[in-house]
């Protein structure tokens, strides 16, 4: 690092042990323990974006080029006072950064706020995920004229790719844990291959991991929610650490890793296409899914075979709460999917679909008009009883008739 300019020597006051990480190329990544200079720092509120609404915006490109930029944070220098305060201990002396170092508090949102600079303008052909870059285009002639322009930008901003991690003009590729592309999105074989692989977590710690890495994923798995309830329990604050691990959860752990290992595969949005939003709920939860017929005339889910639109028994409770001696009918509950759905989902839709937020829910449960450009239909188990197998609304209590609005 002293023969690339990152660091130099120190005299500052400021002092962190250092942290060495092995990254799964099997180099080293070197990282300083910041955590008692983070617990004093002010959050940078620079907003990250969603990795699901990248994914969404690659949709059905037909050529996809991914770059990584090299020792991306390294590329950014610090300011005179920032220098100090990032020293750290070695056992050759105290040393300082002369670039912004892995493991500071603000640094992702920092970097992302720079590539977000840079890439101003470019947002219909170009995302970034911090450091991950993808660039995606219809026809191989905008393709190419496209990563020129980025890379334009970038040498001019001074930043470098890492060449052997770059992938130009590919049908499919890696991006941020998923296989996109031809207008399809899967897991990475390789994050699910971890997750097979993972033995029955008792710590508490490693209970949250397994989460955490199965949640990611969650839009594969109908019925999360539902099957990882018993888990998610274990990881609640006020749990013990030592978490007693039952059949239930053991049959909930195998069920999640099968969803994930049997392969799913969903589309990704065409917005030149009308979408449906099917609705279900119960007295103890709401559902919702967004659909697009297929070139076969049938419905694929958007993305996501199950989107939650509340927590099972918030949104209902919070309207009884709210509203003394209004029962919540068969009618109002069904308005309140629909509207939970598209406050959730109305991006892909349009913005003027977006509901109120809760409180004003809570106010006005009463039945409402459907919002323009919506038509409501009968969903697949209306008048016979059954549920609509698209929604995933945890089975207790009375259900309302499950339907369908097209937008």
């Amino acid at each position: 690092m002293l023969a690339f300019g990152v660091i130099q020597p120190s005299a500052s006051p400021w002092a962190s042990p250092v942290v060495l990480v092995p990254k799964k190329d099997g180099s080293v990544q070197f990282c300083v323990g910041y955590r008692k200079l983070n617990a004093i720092t002010v959050s940078d509120a620079y907003p990250m974006p969603r990795p699901d609404e990248l994914l969404d915006k690659l949709g059905g490109a037909r050529y996809l080029t991914t770059m990584d930029l090299t020792k991306d944070y390294w590329q950014v220098p610090l300011d005179a006072d920032a220098r100090l305060k990032s020293a750290f201990i070695t056992p050759l002396g105290l040393y300082e950064f002369l670039t912004l170092p892995f493991g500071l508090k603000g640094a992702p949102a920092t970097f992302q706020r720079l590539v977000g600079q840079l890439l101003r303008g470019m947002e219909s052909f170009a995302v970034a995920y911090i450091d991950d870059i993808c660039v995606f285009s219809q026809t191989w002639e905008d393709h190419v004229s496209q990563i020129r322009q980025v890379l334009d930008r970038l040498q001019g901003a001074g930043l470098t790719v890492k060449a052997e991690k770059c992938k130009v003009g590919m049908a499919e590729v890696s991006y941020l844990g998923h296989r996109v592309g031809s207008g399809r999105l899967k897991p990475e074989p390789a994050k699910v291959e971890v997750i097979r692989d993972w033995p029955a977590p008792h710590p508490k710690k490693q209970v949250q991991a397994f989460i955490g890495m199965a949640g990611y994923y969650r839009r594969f798995v109908p019925h999360f929610s539902a099957i990882a309830i018993l888990i998610t329990e274990l990881c609640k604050k006020g749990k013990p650490d030592k978490v007693v691990w039952t059949e239930q959860c053991e049959e909930a752990f195998r069920a999640l890793k099968e969803a994930l290992v049997s392969g799913p595969v969903l589309a990704n949005p065409d917005f030149d296409k009308p979408f449906v939003v099917f609705t279900d709920a119960s007295d103890t939860g709401l559902g919702a899914v967004l659909m697009q017929k297929d070139e076969k005339g049938g419905e694929t889910p958007h993305r996501v075979p199950e989107q939650e639109v509340a927590t099972p028994g918030a949104t209902l409770r919070g309207h009884r709460e709210g509203v003394p001696g209004h029962g919540v009918g068969p009618q109002e509950t069904r308005a309140l999917s629909l509207r939970a759905a598209l406050h959730r989902l109305h991006r892909p839709l349009s913005p003027d679909l977006a509901a109120p937020d809760e409180r004003s829910q809570r106010q006005t449960p009463e039945m409402e008009p459907a919002p323009a450009g919506l038509r409501h239909g009968r969903g697949p188990g209306e008048g016979k009883g059954q549920p609509d197998s698209g929604c995933a609304v945890p089975e207790r209590g009375p259900r309302t008739s499950p339907g369908h609005w097209s937008a």
